[in-house]
């Protein structure tokens, strides 16, 4: 079966994580890529812009109301949750706070679950706190493939922990593995 999009969350130890799975991508990658990065509600973009300027895909800031493309990865803004609608198009919100975080990883997983059903990947990477695991439930319920950073190549454990704990996880992989099977799905992923 064909994989429609990707979402990915990470927290603490998640900005290097993203640094070696992301840049591997080939410019023709299939799938949207949307990220959930745990950070200051004052951050800057300069992290989007490193990223930016190593990765074949565009890697972006998610806007409201914007449509989402293969090639792209959408990164939620700080203080703001992440959705995806019906039609395929980000949301931005300003609710309260989830697991202690806004953006949080729940947020999006959930929405994307609904969206994407069967046809979405989950991936969960380092992280201080349980954000997530709800969303990785979710996912695996409606028939997706769920992938958990392996939690002893985690700079932080306690996140990808959670999500095998409390989730039937597909997956448990280093991130070169990581990077390995998203260029599998990639292929088999052609539309």
């Amino acid at each position: 079966m064909p994989y429609k999009a990707v979402v990915i969350g990470a927290s603490s130890g998640g900005m290097n994580a993203l640094r070696t799975i992301l840049p591997v991508l080939p410019a023709g990658f299939n799938m949207p890529i949307v990220i959930v990065q745990h950070i200051s509600a004052t951050s800057n973009s300069y992290w989007i812009e490193m990223l930016n300027n190593l990765c074949k895909i565009h890697i972006k800031e998610a806007d409201e109301k914007e449509k989402i493309q293969s090639g792209y990865a959408y990164i939620a803004s700080p203080n703001y949750h992440l959705l995806i609608e019906r039609d395929e198009t980000l949301s931005l919100s300003a609710d309260k706070r989830i697991n202690f975080a806004r953006p949080s990883i729940d947020v999006l997983f959930e929405s994307a679950a609904e969206v994407y059903k069967e046809s979405l990947v989950g991936i969960i990477l380092s992280g201080a706190n349980s954000d997530g695991t709800e969303g990785i439930r979710r996912i695996k319920e409606y028939g997706g493939l769920v992938i958990a950073q392996d939690p002893a190549t985690a700079a932080s454990a306690v996140m990808p922990s959670s999500a095998i704990q409390k989730s039937a996880v597909d997956h448990i992989l280093s991130l070169q593995r990581i990077t390995e099977i998203l260029m599998e799905i990639n292929k088999q992923s052609q539309f």
